[in-house]
């Protein structure tokens, strides 16, 4: 129903395909820059889910999700926030409520969501990065003290 509107819904669509980007392009990203701070079997799933966040299949980002709540889920909240601001400002709309990237041609200010999945994706790989990073380092002192 609210893709039959007028152009406010089109920004709203947007702004939910980019957010929801964020977290396995996110994820992907933080175990592309430290694969020391996840398994074999995560910095393979990072992998697959650059091509997941491209579609706008979140679902990429669930094992991190699940293995991790309290830092990952947080960061994504962040990341898909700060995605969803830019796509919302700069009126970004998308007559697709589905796709990703694949979509293009049915959105507007093609490269202001470009620009907002990018920024969101940084934000969010990046904090997940140093609260596992953080994280990794305590276990690390705690070990040596031991």
């Amino acid at each position: 129903g609210v893709l039959g509107s007028n152009n406010a819904p089109f920004e709203i669509m947007a702004a939910v395909m980019g957010a929801g980007m964020v977290p396995p392009l996110a994820m992907a990203l933080s175990t592309t820059i430290r694969p020391k701070l996840y398994t074999a079997a995560e910095r393979e799933n990072g992998t697959t889910a650059w091509l997941l966040g491209a579609a706008f299949i979140s679902e990429g980002a669930i094992p991190f999700a699940a293995a991790d709540p309290l830092r990952v889920i947080p960061s994504m909240m962040t990341g898909g926030a700060v995605t969803g601001a830019i796509i919302m400002a700069m009126h970004v709309g998308s007559q697709a409520p589905h796709g990703g990237l694949f979509v293009f041609f049915a959105m507007t200010h093609v490269v202001w969501f470009i620009i907002a999945v990018a920024v969101g994706t940084v934000i969010a790989g990046l904090l997940v990065t140093f609260f596992k990073g953080r994280t990794a380092a305590k276990k690390a002192k705690e070990k040596v003290a031991a």
